[in-house]
């Protein structure tokens, strides 16, 4: 998932989207383990996608404090 795609989602949509990321990435690893996992560079585009999320939803964090401390 590219960072353009992933500032477009609201809030509701970047929740839910981290929460799937974050229950594939645990399945990723589970299947790691159990030697059943063909493509291993998946796992470092989850851990990819999971970071880029966090990051734009911190940013809109800091956004909103500055907003309301302008005010």
């Amino acid at each position: 998932m590219k960072y353009k795609d992933i500032k477009e989602l609201t809030d509701a949509e970047l929740t839910q989207k981290l929460e799937e990321c974050r229950a594939e990435l645990f399945n990723l690893r589970f299947q790691m383990a159990t030697s059943q996992l063909d493509n291993t560079a998946r796992v470092k585009n989850v851990k990819k996608d999971v970071a880029r999320i966090l990051t734009e939803q911190r940013a809109r964090e800091i956004a909103a404090e500055k907003t309301a401390a302008q005010q």
